[in-house]
């Protein structure tokens, strides 16, 4: 097992040897081949390929996600996309900046921008004036094709949903560090749920929300703000590795879980390859 290796990765080759699966790790650890007989299957950064692909999709896009939801009537942040002005004002339209400003006046409060695709919190910037917008607009749109923008919100809690299918795998809250996000990379720690009104009410919510979008293997963000619980973001690649260092027999589990799925009764919509 190579040094360094991501929980994801050193999963899946666990998986792998007590199955008898032959696997080829390639590109980093980021492209993973696993084949068992004449079936193959793969995984790709941190999805093991449960999803169909319309669902992955949607839950890739923050504004499709927050759309999907609220047609299902399920309770979620706004994410307001902003197509980059590169594309061209036939594909943008001229009047993005202005309806941006409008969003901005609508909660002085402030509002939260980031990259429509993505994960981690990565160029993700609370703007409260017209040059902060400016300079967060600029940021994200340096390095992609659209933003999201959100109402600034003050979580009070925000908890993550592991689901496979319909059963809770793992939740745990996001006990914040200094920074105002809470996402793991920025500091956040992971403490596991106990059974109780909280976890029960989170895990609902991200059943709905998984069975609005149609996805099957996924982590689920949702937040409470004034005292009610909403969805944050639906993630299809399933990370794991803050998590696995504080319980890592719990995290093995869950994802031999998903890869029993994939290796034994696997839907109609995964990846399987034929042999050469």
């Amino acid at each position: 097992m190579a040094s360094g290796e991501r929980i994801f990765v050193q999963a899946i080759r666990r998986y792998c040897a007590d199955h008898g699966i032959a696997v080829d790790v390639r590109s980093g650890g980021w492209l993973i081949a696993m084949r068992r007989g004449e079936m193959r299957r793969f995984a790709f950064g941190y999805d093991i390929g449960l999803n169909s692909a319309i669902a992955h999709r949607l839950a890739n896009d923050k504004s499709a996600t927050a759309e999907a939801l609220t047609l299902a009537g399920v309770p979620s942040i706004p994410h307001h996309l902003f197509l980059n002005p590169k594309l061209g004002k036939t594909i943008v339209g001229a009047t993005w900046r202005e309806e941006m400003l409008g969003l901005l006046r609508d909660h002085p409060q402030g509002v939260v921008v980031k990259p429509n695709e993505g994960t981690s919190g990565r160029s993700v910037f609370k703007v409260t004036s017209e040059t902060e917008l400016d300079h967060a607009a600029g940021e994200v749109f340096s390095m992609s094709a659209g933003l999201v923008i959100s109402p600034y919100v003050a979580i009070e809690d925000e908890v993550r949903v592991i689901l496979l299918g319909d059963v809770p795998r793992i939740v745990y809250s996001k006990q914040r560090g200094a920074d105002w996000r809470h996402n793991l990379d920025a500091g956040a720690k992971p403490v596991l749920l106990e059974d109780g009104e909280v976890r029960a009410a989170c895990v609902k919510l991200a059943i709905d929300a998984a069975s609005a979008i149609g996805i099957t293997f996924a982590s689920i963000d949702v937040v409470r703000d004034d005292g009610a619980w909403r969805v944050l973001e639906i993630n299809s690649g399933v990370m794991m590795e803050a998590l696995g260092k504080l319980h890592p027999e719990l995290v093995q589990a869950t994802y031999d879980a998903a890869l029993d799925r994939v290796f034994g009764d696997a839907p109609a919509s995964s990846n399987l390859s034929p042999s050469p």
